[in-house]
């Protein structure tokens, strides 16, 4: 019996016939959104051959060398979605301020989607040939119709998200979303070009397999943090329900993806190296929120450590925060430590 081929554009029309009111904007923002990820693919698989290696020769808003792949991504993305009338207002992990929609037809500043994405995270990695990631998030816009879009618009917390999705750079090119009905994952055909369905309705599995982390930070966290990192080891005198093998490549697309499809916890405390101001590492709106989203709707959790990474509002576009995500059980273990020990 041979098994059903369904592309990414036929998966995505038949949960929008589940939604009669539903005008196919949304659904033509995702495709905009996997042709934008083809063409990164492309770039990538060609990096060790182009003059795409390497860094640009600038800074990016958050004072990271800005790798020359990290550019075309942010062009790309930009380029993509600034003419269809679909997205109002971007914001991206490259840029200090907002990408606001001014176009010259008044007909494509009609867009009621907010666009919010990381074009290529991990991408120092890219030069040793390790897996990268897109990360993106969709939101309704908040401001007026036919005005450009507003740095509120994008300041929203991840619960109001419509959808979040990721795509990863690796052995083969995959694309995983969710519109909170299911998380879902398509695999890029190269020859066809086209994102076949490959990993429907996605739950991350009840027993956890993997914990991922950078152990080098162990000595900068809180006593909450290090004991829910002992715990994991089997370390204290409470053990885990299972023991976990340590998994951490340190391209968070790649240990979330690992984590989702096979169990398990990636955590990112806050760093004490200097006591007197706890530094956040990862961004709430590029990384986290979206990441979180897609955790929630899998059946597992993402949390600062004290509260729900979906229930923090944000008040800057870079804002930075720790996260816990993976497995319900494990991260829910993780706020009980940190409340307990700090």
């Amino acid at each position: 019996m041979f098994s059903k081929i369904i592309t990414m554009e036929q998966h995505i029309l038949e949960q929008e016939r589940v939604h009669p009111e539903a005008t196919g904007t949304f659904t033509n923002l995702l495709y905009d959104i996997a042709l934008a990820a083809k063409i990164i693919s492309r770039e990538i698989r060609r990096a060790g051959l182009g003059n795409i290696l390497g860094e640009a020769g600038t800074v990016n808003v958050q004072g990271e060398e800005q790798m020359r792949l990290d550019v075309f991504a942010n062009e790309t993305f930009i380029r993509m979605n600034s003419y269809t009338g679909r997205v109002g207002v971007m914001a991206t992990e490259e840029l200090e301020s907002i990408v606001s929609i001014v176009p010259d037809n008044p007909a494509m500043a009609e867009g009621k989607y907010v666009l919010i994405f990381d074009p290529v995270d991990g991408s120092s990695n890219i030069a040793a040939n390790v897996s990268v990631g897109t990360i993106f998030s969709i939101y309704r816009r908040k401001s007026p119709l036919g005005a450009p879009g507003t740095v509120e618009d994008c300041l929203q917390p991840g619960r109001d998200m419509v959808a979040a999705g990721y795509v990863l750079y690796g052995s083969s090119t995959m694309l995983v979303y969710t519109a909170g009905n299911g998380v879902h994952g398509f695999t890029l055909e190269p020859s066809l070009g086209e994102f076949l369905l490959s990993h429907p309705a996605i739950r991350i599995p009840p027993r956890p397999r993997y914990s991922s982390t950078n152990v080098s930070y162990e000595r900068f966290w809180s006593p909450g943090a290090r004991y829910f990192h002992h715990y994991l080891q089997g370390l204290e005198l409470e053990k885990p329900p299972v023991e976990l093998s340590a998994r951490y490549v340190g391209s968070l697309v790649a240990d979330f993806h690992r984590n989702l499809l096979n169990g398990g916890v990636f955590y990112y405390p806050l760093s004490y190296a200097d006591p007197t101001n706890p530094r956040p590492k990862l961004r709430l709106l590029y990384e986290a929120a979206p990441l979180g989203y897609i955790a929630n709707d899998a059946g597992g959790y993402a949390s600062d450590g004290t509260q729900n990474i979906l229930d923090i509002i944000p008040t800057e576009l870079h804002q930075r925060t720790a996260l816990f995500i993976g497995d319900r059980a494990l991260v829910q273990k993780a706020e009980e430590f940190i409340g307990q020990y700090g």
